[in-house]
């Protein structure tokens, strides 16, 4: 048998089984243990179950897999059957449950591949080889038709709908049929052709469709399907008949349209009331879609009929024409744009055009105007679909013609019942959509803000009761004890405003500011606050939070100069701890302000309100809120602290340099009276190179300003000097090196006036160096007199400092008359209006000069100072 071939691995314990057997005792026999397999049996193309020994490749069992229910599974890992052919009761024993699970697959999945090769291997010929025609319609025969429509299998069905289609007047003989038994009133006979007649109707044929859902047996077959055993009676056929009228708003004179219309109108009644539970989906979908094609044909055939849209518009137009006529042509209207929906979208779109051009919008505003609430709802229908259509058709209209955009608005203020608020709405959003062409949006943009905003304003304010009332019960009480009634705005038209408003903000932020700041609209909408309905108290909220997302500084100074926020805080804090919508809106409104760090907002909330909001400091944003506003506030001082002191650094600084200036350009008695005595000697002054007369500057012993500690200055004393080698001739040089310190003693005065620039040397260095060059230039010879010293010049004309440097180091030419005695030199020194240290610091780059060039060569002779070397 090659079973050898088809041995498993011994070491694949997954399949390793014990075969039993049950003897005639009813008791389980070994068999003995082994590997089993599911292979092909050998010379057959049947799969079968092979148990080899596992110690001598034996085979303990083969079993042809049978497509009979014979199979048991317990225990998971045991599978059991009774053997058909040898009629004995066999199990397997698996030690692993996995083993099991896969062996029974298997085997499940040989049965049905068995069932499916018998469906297969049956061709279409063999199985109707006795369905060559179908028995004559009697009523005799009427349980064997009924046998074969109904029980006929899948491959069946294709048969017999080809056997009914060829039988000749079939449906006419069988409803002679229904009339026969229904005269007689054969209840047996009726119920047979019920069900015959709905199992017809299950082959869903669209041929067999097209036949019984003709006009010539449409109403005998609903008559048929009257008589259901299983529900009483029901009269279909006199309801359609006498219940069911047909309007006509215009005469239809094509009868293809009026058959299509009555068909179409019973098929759906068929579907949806006679046979709801019978029908199956694919039947169910054919019943649609013959609907679908109806209402196509339909609206393809009165749209090509200029003279019926012509004739429908000129009633519509005539003053003379019956409110009731026309609001048959309303509801006409309304069900031919509906039903145009069959059509393609380049038909649909010609055929809305076509009725645009013929007035159709007119007519729905004068149909807006009515008193008829349902007449009303169905024009706002039509818009709807022009809308979803094509908005730009309807934007189009408005723009030209402001009437319908009024009415909107106004309708959506009205009580018409809870649906109609809401369509009023989506027509007003779409219109005010912004994604539009520039023209027409800014055309009704600029009709709402202007004509029709304040209308919506005015109905919140007017439904929310005034400042100084307080809410009792389910009752508002003034502050002077009377009762302030609710005006007839419903909540959900309010609710619907906030909608409208929030949409506005997000789609127009260019108009808030010309409206909602000048109009104080935002003020007003907060009013909803006090209405007891928390759902509109969440609504201005949600409106403040859209406001806020528009991160505008205008808007947010409004906010918190108007105190806008304060009808949101007491609301959240009258709410309490409740965990409601109107928390956490106002909770995820503080948490925007903190996350997007608005400075202005969470300062305003904190310094504001934070009296109120410490109740509810244990949520965690109020405390994460105030966490951000101590933060806004170190890094605000910070910033502050830093621009201050430089603010005040410039204004010093400005202040100083005036002040010097005011100081220098006043004009003194000493100053007058040493010019007086310079200009007696300005003969006797060498003159420079350059043709400029030299100046000798002079030494004051104080400073540019007196300061109160000025008189302790005059205490002072020099360190003692060697003055052994000093005669009495070199006195005036002693005068003038006390001078020197003194004026060195008062430096910190300058320094603290004037600041040195950047990279420059200090004042106190430059001057000690000066002091030092020229106290060794004179001191070391005593026959130097002081006052010829070569120090930079002073011109008093200009009060400027020339330093007599030389980069070359050539001499200057001088005046043989250059040296003076120390007392004249002395005098000159208090007769002049500047000290040296003044002049030296009044400019600095004078000072740079100073540095990069000293005054005295460091090896010069006293006599080279006196010349000027």
């Amino acid at each position: 048998m090659g079973t050898q071939d088809k041995s498993p691995n011994a070491n694949n314990s997954m399949q390793r089984v014990k075969v039993y057997r049950l003897n005639e005792d009813g008791k389980w026999d070994d068999q003995g243990t082994g590997h089993v397999t599911v292979d092909y049996l050998e010379r057959s193309e049947d799969l079968g179950l092979f148990v080899i020994d596992e110690e001598d490749n034996e085979t303990l069992l083969l079993h042809r897999i049978s497509s009979q229910d014979i199979y048991r599974k317990q225990e998971e890992t045991i599978i059991s059957w009774r053997d058909p052919e040898f009629s004995t009761e066999l199990a397997l024993s698996f030690q692993e449950m996995t083993g099991c699970s896969y062996i029974w697959d298997h085997i499940c999945s040989v049965q049905r591949n068995i069932h499916f090769s018998s469906l297969s291997n049956e061709t279409y010929d063999n199985v109707n080889n006795e369905l060559r025609e179908l028995p004559p319609v009697e009523l005799s025969t009427l349980p064997l038709i009924l046998k074969i429509v109904v029980e006929s299998s899948i491959t069946d069905q294709l048969r017999v709908n080809e056997l009914i289609l060829h039988y000749q007047d079939f449906f006419r003989k069988l409803v002679d049929l229904f009339r026969i038994c229904e005269d007689l009133e054969n209840i047996d006979g009726l119920h047979m052709i019920f069900k015959l007649v709905r199992g017809i109707t299950l082959l869903n044929s669209p041929q067999i469709f097209e036949k019984i859902f003709g006009d010539e047996l449409i109403m005998d077959i609903i008559g048929c399907l009257e008589f259901d055993p299983e529900v009483p009676h029901v009269h279909h056929r006199s309801f359609l008949k006498e219940h069911v009228v047909f309007k006509e708003a215009i005469p239809i004179k094509n009868p293809l349209v009026l058959s299509k219309i009555h068909q179409t109108y019973r098929i759906g009644y068929l579907k949806d009331v006679i046979l709801p539970r019978a029908l199956d989906e694919a039947t169910v979908a054919s019943l649609n879609s013959i609907i679908y094609s109806n209402n196509a044909t339909v609206v393809s055939l009165l749209k090509d009929d200029s003279t019926f849209i012509q004739e429908l518009f000129a009633r519509l137009k005539c003053p003379t024409t019956s409110a009731e006529s026309k609001k048959t042509m309303i509801h006409f209207l309304h069900e031919f744009c509906t039903l145009s929906k069959s059509l393609q979208m380049v038909q649909q779109l010609r055929l809305f055009r076509d009725l645009v051009n013929e007035g159709i919008f007119d007519i729905i505003a004068d149909v807006l105007q009515s008193d008829d609430k349902k007449l009303v709802l169905t024009g706002t229908d039509i818009l709807i679909l022009f809308l979803n259509q094509d908005p730009s058709i309807l934007r189009s209209y408005v723009t030209r013609q402001g009437v319908l955009f009024g009415l909107l608005v106004k309708n959506m203020l009205t009580d018409f019942g809870d649906d109609m608020h809401c369509q009023f709405l989506e027509i007003l959003r779409s219109l005010l959509d912004s994604y539009t062409s520039a023209s027409q949006r800014d055309s009704i943009v600029e009709i709402f803000y202007e004509k029709h905003l304040g209308q919506l304003i005015d109905a919140i304010t007017s439904s929310c009761p005034p400042n100084d009332t307080a809410q009792i019960g389910s009752k508002f009480v003034s502050s002077d004890g009377g009762n302030w009634n609710q005006s007839g705005v419903k909540p959900e038209i309010l609710l619907n405003i906030c909608d409208l408003l929030c949409f506005c903000v997000l789609h127009h932020p260019y108009r808030i500011k010309c409206n909602f700041l000048l109009d104080n609209v935002i003020d007003k909408v907060l009013y909803l606050t006090r209405r007891r309905e928390k759902y509109l108290v969440v609504a201005a909220v949600r409106f403040v939070r859209t406001l806020i997302s528009r991160s505008d500084e205008h808007l947010m100074d409004h906010i918190v100069k108007n105190n806008l926020f304060k009808p949101i805080v007491d609301a959240f804090v009258a709410n309490g701890d409740r965990y409601n919508l109107l928390n956490s809106a106002v909770l995820e409104l503080f948490e925007y302000i903190r996350k997007e760090n608005l400075k202005i907002l969470l300062r305003y909330i904190v310094d504001s309100f934070w009296d109120q909001l410490v109740k509810l400091e244990n949520l965690s944003s109020i405390q994460a809120l105030k966490v951000k506003y101590e933060q806004s506030l170190e890094s605000a001082g910070t910033r502050s602290t830093a621009t201050l002191l430089d603010q005040r650094k410039r204004i010093d600084e400005r202040a100083l340099e005036r002040e010097e200036e005011d100081y220098f350009n006043e004009d003194s008695d000493e100053e007058n009276s040493a010019s007086a005595a310079s200009s007696n000697r300005v003969q006797s002054q060498p003159v420079l190179a350059n043709g400029s007369a030299l100046n000798y500057p002079s030494l004051r012993s104080s400073g540019l300003v007196d300061y109160e500690d000025d008189e302790d200055d005059e205490d002072y004393k020099p360190p003692p000097k060697k003055l052994s080698d000093i005669s009495d001739e070199d006195e005036g040089l002693a005068e003038f090196r006390l001078k020197r310190k003194l004026v060195s003693k008062e430096e910190p005065e300058p320094k603290r006036l004037l600041q040195s620039p950047k990279g420059t040397k200090p004042r106190e260095g430059v001057f000690a160096a000066l002091c030092s060059t020229l106290s060794q230039a004179v001191l070391p010879s005593k026959k130097t007199i002081g006052a010829g010293t070569d120090s930079p010049q002073l011109d008093a004309n200009k009060n400027t400092i020339e330093p007599d440097c030389d980069v070359k180091g050539s001499t200057r030419s001088s005046d043989d008359d250059g040296n003076a005695d120390a007392k004249s030199h002395a005098k000159d020194e208090e007769a002049s209006p500047r000290s040296f240290s003044d002049s030296l610091h009044d400019y600095p780059e004078n000072r740079q000069r100073s540095d990069d060039c000293s005054m005295l060569p460091p090896k010069s002779s006293p006599e080279m100072a006196v010349n000027g070397s």
